[in-house]
């Protein structure tokens, strides 16, 4: 049953001396219901208002079965809020004139390219982190998720491979693989890697001291959350980190809400850190590009539809994304946000810029739910807006699509022919098979079963089960992915397989799993 909400006090704004304060909402409780009804270990939140830190804590535990709490001062991967610290660094070398976010991408990576000639030649920096590229959603991911053995000169290059689904600017569709390109584009800019310049040009100088760029930078014995997932969407356990040396640019870095308080005020101020001696001012980055990053280019239309009623108050008037930033509007107020997930954890960092305020949550557990429900609670506590329930909206939201998914899981079930055998000898179906942009997949014979490998990734190993006629369930060992997938040979008129190809069985299953895309055929 979900607890019912301990709603936050709705203190009216405060007027001392002429000037207008707004009291810090009562956090815990709200924080301790979301906890309990989405059943994440812990919760950090910190909110900056008016320039000040007005709250910042963590709550539950770093790992499940440990005693470790989690502190404002607790690591949590960010995953996808690292896509506005490379828009960071790219602002920042456009300030210094090294680049300019209308530079062709060519112009700086010769050996660029995308499927089409026409995006190649036409594709701009800016297009890089605006999800406008004709790309489909999460098209090329398996490129470096889950961690894989590829290079990020590699994933640039097998970009070509990648089809497009749309006209270059005619869609939004939210990508990770261009931002592979952006941080090869900061590399080559500045001569630096992309962990040292996001730390030496940004970390040091807006005090992030215990952020880091990657899992394998975190230093021993660190106040670090451990991330959790639900394996077969049902048993919660902890998960191993996940690094992405590939792919730092888009979602690599660790931070505590401390550290991102930081961050949240330079934003809110427009990129600035502070006074010289002489009064002058010391920047981040200049105002011009503090506006551009925050400048709606990628229109999303119509804006996402709440999945069920109570969620209804939460539909933006307009939504769009920015450079590196999501542009969307939340009871006539401006929002600028974005969310993070990462095997293990979720986050959301969201910025009301007309009110000086800066929401941080980040959770140990693969539910956004999470995240959003106490975000949206801080949120109308401080634009002293109508009470909703967030929890209980956000619980009928899981509840709607939990039952979608079982559904679509019954209608596999029958539509299936159990009684139908494989074409083939079980022999017959192992072989390498070659997709143009991720490579090689071996499906190999073990003992009287089938056993699929991703060449490049080591999580990716799961044993075949025959579905019904030539289409196999993949189970991937590791049951923590809650990835699993339908495999399906296609075959010759002689018998041969001529295609291997493969789809989610889930619709929870994260998008970034992008099986769909793979085109495998037998390689020579």
């Amino acid at each position: 049953m979900i607890p019912r909400r301990p709603r936050l006090l709705a203190l009216p704004l405060l007027l001392v001396a002429g000037v207008s304060l707004a009291a810090p909402p009562a956090v815990a409780p709200v924080v301790e219901a979301t906890r309990q009804a989405f059943d994440v270990p812990g919760i950090a939140v910190a909110i900056v208002k008016d320039g000040e830190v007005v709250f910042a804590e963590g709550f539950g535990l770093r790992e499940i079965g440990k005693p470790e709490k989690v502190t404002a001062d607790t690591r949590f991967a960010i995953a996808s809020i690292t896509k506005a610290f490379t828009s960071a660094s790219l602002s920042i070398l456009a300030d210094e004139g090294k680049l300019k976010l209308d530079d062709r991408v060519i112009d700086h990576l010769p050996d660029f390219q995308m499927a089409d000639p026409y995006v190649t030649r036409e594709m701009r920096i800016r297009d890089l982190l605006t999800h406008r590229s004709g790309l489909a959603l999460g098209a090329g991911d398996l490129l470096f998720w889950p961690a894989t053995t590829h290079s990020t000169e590699q994933i640039v290059r097998r970009l070509r491979h990648v089809p497009l689904a749309t006209s270059f600017r005619a869609d939004y569709a939210y990508d990770n693989v261009l931002y592979a390109v952006a941080q090869r584009v900061i590399e080559k800019v500045s001569g630096r890697s992309y962990g040292d310049f996001v730390r030496e040009r940004i970390f040091v100088p807006v005090g992030m001291a215990d952020t880091v760029i990657n899992a394998d930078h975190l230093p021993g014995g660190a106040d670090v959350a451990t991330g959790h997932a639900k394996s077969d969407f049902s048993r919660l356990g902890p998960v191993p980190p996940m690094t992405w040396s590939n792919n730092q640019a888009a979602g690599g870095i660790y931070s505590t809400v401390n550290d991102l308080t930081k961050w949240m005020r330079v934003q809110l101020d427009g990129g600035l850190l502070g006074k010289n001696a002489d009064g002058s001012e010391r920047r981040l980055f200049s105002a011009e590009r503090a506006r551009g990053m925050w400048q709606l280019v990628t229109p999303i239309h119509p804006p996402a539809q709440p999945s069920v009623p109570q969620l209804a108050p939460s539909l933006p008037q307009f939504a769009g994304y920015g450079e590196g930033w999501s542009i969307t509007e939340y009871r006539g107020q401006r929002l600028v946000w974005h969310t993070g997930g990462w095997p293990g954890m979720v986050s959301r960092l969201t910025l009301v810029p007309q009110h000086g305020l800066g929401v941080i949550v980040l959770t140990n557990q693969e539910i956004g739910a999470a995240f959003n429900a106490v975000t949206m609670e801080v949120l109308d506590h401080y634009l002293q807006a109508p009470d909703t329930d967030w929890v209980a909206a956000y619980a009928a939201g899981v509840a709607k699509a939990q039952t979608g998914a079982d559904a679509k899981w019954a209608a596999h079930q029958a539509a299936r022919d159990a009684r139908s055998r494989p074409s083939l000898p079980t022999a017959a179906y192992a072989a390498t098979y070659a997709d143009p942009w991720y490579g090689n997949v071996t499906v190999e014979q073990e003992g009287r079963g089938l056993v699929m490998r991703f060449a490049h990734t080591p999580q990716l190993v799961g044993d075949l089960e025959h579905w019904q006629h030539d289409t196999f369930l993949v189970r991937w060992r590791d049951r923590a992915l809650n990835a699993d997938a339908f495999a399906t040979f296609d075959l010759t008129p002689d018998g041969k397989v001529r295609e291997l190809r493969m789809e989610a069985v889930s619709s929870l299953t994260d998008f970034s799993f992008d099986f769909h895309h793979l085109r495998l055929a037998p390689a020579p």
